[in-house]
């Protein structure tokens, strides 16, 4: 038994089962992979797949349980070259991060700014998706850190907390009735709603607020990006429940914006990554950069 041979079954997993696919991502011909495999069966005395003619279809009981211990030596294998190339130079490497289109935007810019003054050799790569995504992007190690609203929590393998708290917001063109007078479920369900998708910055605590009212939203139009809800409130659509901090009193000084603390619980937005996962030092300290950037966010 060797780590190629350990490798091999990571990857024939990846593939689906799939001999030349596998045989394509190792750089060798398929008749290797197939001769591994043989190899690899015949020490351990039984079958890891079951087959039809030459093809893999499933795996069998063994297998199963053999794949569960594959993936914690490829997992121990991830660690000690990430705490290798840490104890060579913890001030080189790269930093994957998952989050939204509303933290890469509002809450991002400012931590990494100072991180790379700081950590000038690290590389930083963002993947903006849907929460689920983000959280299905570090488990397979496509991610390193995972910055968002929803979704961390129900997730054990991972180790969560919380960066900052922030607040939702109606926004509207100037001259609308709702620019002035206090703000309720009812007046605020009386007009159309332009929102974020389920899942997305907070909706889930909005959809909270107004089922436990009593009083049904007219959600004509959801997106994951606040720019694109901005944008269909200024044509007149309807109005706006945003995140807070997704307001800029200068570009979008033509729209009103009004506090719903008061109507809607305030949101936490968590940092998230594999428990399993060795965190380099750079990484480490990007995570307090972030702490650091959230106190100055919620001030």
């Amino acid at each position: 038994m060797n780590l190629s041979q350990i490798e091999l079954l990571r990857i024939l997993q990846e593939t689906q089962l799939n001999l030349s696919k596998a045989a394509e991502k190792m750089h060798v011909v398929q008749s290797a992979v197939s001769r591994q495999l043989q190899l690899f069966e015949e020490e351990l005395g039984s079958p890891l797949f079951e087959r039809s003619g030459k093809k893999l279809v499933a795996l069998t009981p063994l297998g199963q349980r053999v794949m569960t211990e594959v993936a914690s030596i490829c997992q121990a294998k991830l660690n000690i070259q990430s705490i290798a190339a840490d104890f060579l130079d913890s001030n080189q490497g790269t930093i994957h991060i998952a989050t939204t289109h509303t933290q890469a935007k509002y809450f991002l810019p400012k931590p990494i700014q100072r991180f790379r003054l700081k950590y000038p050799g690290v590389r930083i790569y963002m993947v903006q998706a849907s929460p689920e995504q983000l959280i299905h992007q570090l488990h397979v190690q496509k991610a390193d850190i995972a910055i968002c609203t929803e979704k961390v929590d129900a997730d054990f393998d991972l180790v969560t907390m919380q960066c900052y708290e922030w607040h939702h917001s109606v926004v509207m063109p100037k001259g609308h009735p709702l620019c002035d007078g206090e703000l309720s479920y009812e007046r605020l369900a009386a007009y159309p709603i332009l929102t974020y998708n389920f899942g997305f910055t907070g909706r889930s605590n909005i959809e909270t607020a107004f089922n436990q009212s009593g009083c049904e939203l007219d959600i004509i139009l959801a997106a994951a990006d606040t720019d694109v809800i901005k944008t269909y409130v200024r044509m007149g659509l309807g109005v706006g429940l945003i995140a807070g901090m997704a307001y800029d009193p200068v570009i979008d000084q033509d729209l009103v914006a009004r506090d719903l603390s008061h109507l809607i619980p305030r949101s936490s937005t968590k940092i998230a990554y594999l428990k399993k996962n060795y965190l380099p030092l750079y990484s480490q300290h990007f995570i307090e950069e972030l702490l650091l950037a959230a106190k100055d966010f919620e001030g």
